[in-house]
């Protein structure tokens, strides 16, 4: 059965459906979510998508991150993919939207609306190798560092949020 993603206009109101491959072959735009899961330490789990990943095959991304199925709460979609992703649980709060357009690899086109979150957790992933080539926990100054030293080595969508999620994590997270 193919995954239909659920298509919104830029205030996120509803206007559709499509299958997912299709959808990212048209680049029209659809709901989102990405989910950043911080440790004690303040450090941000980070996976490597699985080299079998339809895009962005190989790169390192925030801790997950998909769609909502049509007539899926968000919050419900953020629970299954993180246990489906990483095989851990975690409560996830609300920071903030952005909508954005990026041209991927295979001719691909992610356009979305996407919703982040955040959480924290110690525990310890234990994530599916069809979705996820490795993990591990790094320091948000860290990251920046490696990004800009190696952009191509991370998600589109990583790059073009992040300086939100310091800003959100520092506002709420880092007093």
């Amino acid at each position: 059965m193919k995954e239909l993603l659920i298509l919104v206009d830029e205030q996120d109101n509803e206007i559709g459906v499509m299958d997912k491959l299709s959808a990212h072959k048209k680049g029209v735009l659809h709901r989102a979510f990405s989910l950043f899961i911080f440790n004690t330490k303040g450090e941000l789990l980070l996976q490597q998508r699985a080299d079998i990943k339809y895009h962005s095959a190989g790169l390192w991304s925030n801790t997950c991150c998909s769609h909502p199925n049509a007539g899926e709460k968000i919050s419900a979609s953020i629970a299954r993919r993180l246990m489906e992703e990483m095989g851990i649980t975690c409560d996830a709060e609300f920071k903030f939207s952005f909508i954005y357009k990026a041209q991927l690899d295979n001719g691909l086109t992610e356009h979305e609306l996407d919703h982040v979150y955040f959480g924290y957790t110690d525990d310890k992933p234990n994530p599916d190798s069809e979705e996820v080539k490795d993990w591990r926990f790094i320091s948000l100054q860290n990251l920046v560092t490696e990004m800009a030293m190696h952009p191509e080595m991370f998600s589109a969508w990583l790059k073009i949020c992040l300086p939100d999620v310091i800003r959100h994590y520092e506002k709420n997270f880092n007093k």
